[in-house]
């Protein structure tokens, strides 16, 4: 019935992957990991019903490969090296390398192999789920429904005094490919809002959409990311250091925003001396009370005696529009802000978006986790490793979901 795949190609991808890839196939192209999938609400419907879907549509992920024009755009960008280009020439996921199933209703998703292989399914297992689910649910109407939300938005956001303010412009992005509603509604929404604000749209992380409409992809680190240099045989304690430190040597000064909810923002802070402050131009919150983590690190920032106005704050924790301005007016003029707002931009409809992600949950046969400063984003799968990870860390349990 839907003969065409989602996936069409391996650009489709958000920028951060890319970007991860690179600096961990020249620091640690041995790695191996592993992915699973995890669904957090309840959706309309068992997701093990898509099950052979998802099948069709993995099969043809792995018979795709980078076409020339493709990689010569990720060429031109300053950040990507010669060499990683090259490995992308000859790449191709393998279906070996992962596994789907269903466990008692559950539909079950585990990518294990390489890390510098398994990592690349992670966006593209999201948003082929996400497209498939909608598929399958009513359609009359939705896209009529998500554009007038969308125009809401956009006169919500031209309504906002002083966002164009050159000294403290509010600045968004799209970082909805994850769990879009459709392939055809996500480019329709971006070009819509680079067409519409182009003071206070800036790019997306989907990189092949950023070529197509001449508009920035953005992104720099995940979580897995720094969550790999637990099972590298550093020592535990400074796995946020030595993650930071190959960032640094990987971009020398390009990508320069870190990711800080790891293990928390108070580990993370005890971790980012005045070296790293230095050396990266901002930091990106993704759980916790926002106020509470903009403070906090404007406060280092001053301890360590940096003006916060030459930094920048990016957010991207579950946003919508009116929670984004409600923080860009609270932090104006002290720090610079920017947003990425992901499902409300390109899910934003009257059914109820998945709460999809795949994480990765061990890295060399160890395993890794996140202890988040949102309860219910914390992952791991071994209790004993998460309670000697707290313990180093002096992260308290806070009762969250696991």
């Amino acid at each position: 019935m839907y003969a065409e795949p989602i996936v069409k190609s391996l650009l489709e991808n958000d920028l951060y992957k890319f970007s991860m890839w690179q600096a961990l196939m020249h620091s640690h192209p041995g790695a191996r990991a592993v992915y699973s999938f995890i669904c957090r609400n309840v959706p309309e419907y068992p997701l093990a019903v898509l099950l052979d879907d998802i099948e069709r549509e993995i099969g043809r992920l792995c018979e795709l490969h980078f076409t020339q024009e493709e990689l010569d755009y990720l060429n031109s960008l300053s950040y990507i090296t010669e060499d990683f280009v090259d490995y992308l020439t000859v790449f191709r996921f393998q279906r070996r390398f992962i596994k789907l199933y269903v466990d008692e209703d559950n539909l079950r998703i585990e990518a294990s192999g390489p890390l510098v292989h398994v990592m690349g399914f992670e966006i593209f297992v999201l948003y082929i789920v996400s497209e498939l689910y909608y598929r399958r649910l009513r359609t009359e109407g939705i896209i009529e429904d998500a554009r007038d939300r969308l125009r809401k938005k956009i006169a919500l956001l031209k309504r906002e005094p002083g966002i164009s303010d050159p000294d403290s412009p509010f600045i968004m992005f799209d970082f909805g490919l994850r769990r879009r509603y459709s392939t055809q509604w996500q480019r329709e929404v971006v070009a819509t809002l680079a067409s519409e604000l182009p003071v206070q749209f800036k790019g997306t992380s989907n990189v092949l959409l950023a070529k197509e409409l001449g508009i920035t992809p953005i992104g720099t680190m995940a979580h897995e990311y720094m969550q790999a240099f637990q099972g590298f045989g550093i020592r535990l304690r400074d796995f946020q250091k030595a993650s930071l430190e190959a960032w640094v040597q990987e971009f020398r000064g390009d990508l320069g925003t870190a990711l800080t909810d790891v293990i928390g923002i108070d580990a993370f802070l005890a971790d980012f001396d005045l070296y790293f402050a230095k050396l990266f131009d901002g930091l990106r919150h993704d759980s916790g009370d926002p106020y509470e983590w903009g403070e906090k690190v404007i406060a280092h920032y001053k301890k360590l005696r940096i003006d916060p106005h030459t930094k920048r704050l990016v957010f991207s924790d579950g946003l919508n529009l009116p929670r984004a301005l409600a923080i860009y007016r609270h932090f104006k003029g002290r720090i610079q802000v920017s947003f990425g707002i992901g499902t409300n931009l390109t899910n934003d409809t009257p059914i109820e978006a998945l709460n999809i992600v795949m994480k990765m949950t061990r890295c060399n046969g160890q395993p890794v986790a996140k202890i988040s400063d949102s309860p219910g984003k914390t992952t791991g799968v071994d209790e004993t490793f998460m309670a000697y990870l707290r313990q180093v860390f002096n992260k308290p349990f806070i009762g969250e979901d696991c």
